[in-house]
């Protein structure tokens, strides 16, 4: 069942925003702390979103210790808090960041518990949000305004739901 599309407008909690900041710096144990405080600050379910990406940043910094075990349990609750998000929420690529988790679980997996410390840590990658939340249409080539989780041209015309953002990125 997809989050309701209300969740997803507004904007992040500043510990949000610093926490995507050290997440994307491989700093994994301090995005948890920044994350744990946006949790922690809000009442509705966005929470849920910040707790998800919690969780990525613990599956990490698990993998990063050689804990294998621990990446694998994290990483299944990370899933569990992510899964019912659209590809975009609040302008994070959170469809984007379920598949990169998911290709470094591959890996892990694929290595074992014997063989984690071979672990490549560029397959760590980036939690990826358009702070703007600004679109470029593909048929025109002019920004596009999102509203109510739909995205349209206003040249143009050109109209998407939030959640096929994706296609713009991928």
């Amino acid at each position: 069942m997809m989050k309701d599309e209300f969740i997803c407008q507004g904007v992040l909690h500043s510990g949000a925003v610093e926490g995507i900041r050290l997440f994307n710096e491989k700093k994994f144990f301090e995005a948890h702390e920044e994350f744990e405080s946006a949790w922690r600050a809000e009442k509705d379910d966005i929470r849920n979103l910040y707790q998800g990406i919690l969780q990525v940043a613990v599956c990490y910094l698990h993998i990063k210790r050689g804990n294998y075990n621990g990446a694998v349990k994290v990483y299944g609750r990370s899933m569990k808090w992510l899964k019912d998000f659209p590809d975009v929420c609040r302008g994070v690529r959170v469809g984007k960041l379920r598949s990169d988790a998911e290709a470094v679980m591959k890996e892990v997996q694929k290595l074992g518990a014997e063989r984690i410390h071979e672990f490549d840590e560029s397959l760590f990658k980036p939690v990826v949000w358009n702070e703007k939340r600004e679109w470029v249409c593909d048929r025109c080539g002019s920004t596009m305004q999102e509203k109510n989780c739909k995205v349209t041209c206003p040249n143009c015309g050109n109209r998407f739901d939030c959640s096929d953002l994706n296609i713009y990125f991928d």
